[in-house]
């Protein structure tokens, strides 16, 4: 199985993804209690990796938070791009920032806000690794801040 696995993500598949997803169709709600779950997983790991020093993993960490947080919003509203994503299989960067804006029409800015700050630290913190711990405080807050306000929402 952990080969399997390790196959599945070396070809860029994104394996929690895919079981969210499958177990999302039986019961959508299951599937938005899980993706929230995951996000605060995440948001507690970018805590361990800024108290580690490691700004790096932190930042995509905090991209992951994010991400969660966009797809589990966007299965709530059952948006197009949420429909788009189960069509295709997977989402892919452009949906997730459609969706963000999408989201930000109807609940606030708060979600582009913390989409933007994530993806800003998915480039320039992970793949580019050019920010240091201390580089990403306002962007970290801003991300936890979307998490935070997405719990109110989704948790009703």
């Amino acid at each position: 199985m952990e080969e399997l696995i390790k196959k599945a993500e070396e070809k860029g598949i994104d394996v929690e993804d895919l079981i969210i997803s499958a177990l999302s169709k039986d019961d959508p709600k299951e599937g938005i209690k899980l993706r929230l779950m995951l996000a605060e997983r995440f948001m507690n790991e970018v805590d361990e990796y800024l108290k580690k020093g490691d700004p790096i993993q932190a930042s995509e960490k905090a991209y992951k938070v994010a991400e969660e947080v966009v797809k589990a919003l966007s299965e709530k509203f059952n948006l197009p791009e949420h429909q788009q994503a189960v069509k295709e299989g997977r989402w892919y960067a452009y949906l997730l920032g459609k969706a963000s804006n999408s989201l930000a029409i109807k609940l606030g800015s708060w979600v582009s806000d913390g989409w933007s700050n994530a993806y800003f630290l998915h480039v320039w913190g992970f793949h580019e690794a050019k920010l240091t711990v201390d580089d990403l405080t306002s962007y970290v807050r801003r991300i936890r801040e979307m998490l935070n306000e997405a719990k109110k929402i989704l948790t009703e």
